[in-house]
């Protein structure tokens, strides 16, 4: 089987669950089959160095040949709003001719971000006859109502509903993160049979609890090894209310014992740095998002962390963050929809806390319980490491999705 991935980013990019793809790309391969990779010039988080460096490699292989990465030119995202959009459209749009012509394709993997890769598919699949499986990480548009970026009803939703209907209908197969995305799929007629569940993974060997006197990271980025420390990891963008990290650290300044760090980049990022200097506030740092390979510092650098979204945001999505929270005993303090299976997971096993999306005065709450109660902090981290090892099974989980694959592919 050869399998067709169009990618809007690609390593050495630094993105959010970009361990899953890469799983995913090794369990493919270590099944017997190939991968034909389209990208572009990578952008995101890499310097003009590095940038320039991936400019001259057109192509390049992987795995003895199992993989072939074809990478095309394309400029530098950017900040705006809509230069971020324009080169979101020139991208699928060259996705799109790569993928018309690629040659003895069987299945074409597809995610639902940016939603514009379900129209992708379909047309690949009408002209080229190419069966694909779409992974639902968030349901849309529904994501685009509760960012406030629409209202239910309007002519933007309208079309988003049309957009993502065909591609359900079109999909060979769907696979969702959470059972809630699944009982929205079928409600909206989605047959039951044409969905599977699997949950985003975290690698337990890989991902683990290091102690605070071996976490280099404290000494990379001169941080003092004796306070209490609350962190946040991932992209700093609109749906993600990184603000409230902001707004528990104004409450908590008084506290000097307790310190903010946050790991990331995104389109808000410099808003919240203007924020944070305006503020005066000596108590909360942001630092550039790591590399994957130090997940297991960065998580471990918290005394507790955070899995944030705006209200409304969360409620069918299942962060692989949270996963890799856990896996490093760290207790999750979830800012999120009650209603989530993220909050319905982390009460039914006590691996942290749950308050709701935007609710930065019970954040403040649960944090000073944290403080409070170091004892409850470990059972906590324990309970999440436990969590990790058994729900979200790497092995397991990748061996039910490599099976959708071959069951799906072009026959």
């Amino acid at each position: 089987m050869k399998v067709l991935f169009l990618e809007s980013y690609f390593k050495p990019e630094k993105t959010s669950g970009a361990h899953l793809a890469e799983d995913t790309r090794r369990a493919l391969t270590d099944a017997g089959h190939t991968i034909q990779i389209y990208a572009p010039t990578p952008s995101r988080g890499v310097s003009d160095e590095v940038r320039a460096e991936y400019k001259k490699r057109k192509k390049e292989t992987e795995i003895n040949g199992a993989i072939h990465i074809n990478r095309f030119s394309l400029y530098r995202e950017g900040r705006n709003p809509l230069g971020r959009a324009f080169r979101y459209a020139i991208l699928e749009i060259k996705l799109l001719w790569f993928g018309l012509f690629a040659k003895n394709i069987d299945l074409l993997p597809m995610g639902s971000t940016p939603p514009i890769n379900g129209i992708i598919a379909t047309i690949i699949k009408k002209l080229r006859k190419i069966p694909y499986v779409y992974t639902v990480q968030d349901l849309f548009p529904d994501s685009l109502v509760s960012t406030g970026m629409t209202k239910k009803g309007s002519l933007l939703w309208k079309i988003g509903n049309f957009v993502s209907n065909m591609t359900y209908k079109n999909a060979s197969h769907i696979i969702v993160i959470s059972e809630s995305i699944r009982e929205s799929l079928i409600e909206r007629g989605v047959p039951a049979e044409k969905i599977s569940v699997i949950y985003n993974w975290i690698d337990t060997d890989k991902t683990y609890h290091v102690d605070r006197e071996n976490n280099t990271l404290f000494d990379e980025f001169g941080l003092a090894r004796d306070k209490f420390y609350v962190t946040y990891a991932g992209n700093i963008g609109n749906s993600q209310n990184v603000d409230l990290v902001v707004d528990c650290a104004e409450a908590l300044k008084d506290k000097t014992d307790i310190r903010f760090v946050i790991f990331g980049d995104g389109s808000e990022k410099e808003k919240l740095l203007q924020r944070i200097e305006e503020s005066g506030l000596k108590n909360i740092d942001i630092f550039p998002m790591q590399p994957m390979e130090r997940v297991s510092e960065v998580y471990s650098l918290g005394d507790a962390s955070f899995v944030i979204c705006k209200k409304g945001v969360g409620g069918g999505a299942f962060p692989s963050k949270a996963a890799s929270i856990m896996a490093t005993a760290t207790p999750v303090i979830a800012s999120f929809d009650l209603d989530s299976d993220l909050c319905r997971t982390i009460n039914e096993h006590r691996a942290g806390e749950c308050c709701e999306a935007e609710n930065a005065e019970k954040a403040v709450e649960i944090i000073n319980k944290l403080y409070a109660d170091r004892e409850l902090c470990k059972e906590y981290g324990k309970n999440a490491r436990n969590t990790a090892c058994t729900k979200f099974s790497k092995e397991i989980s990748l061996k039910e999705k490599i099976k959708v694959f071959e069951e799906n592919a072009k026959k």
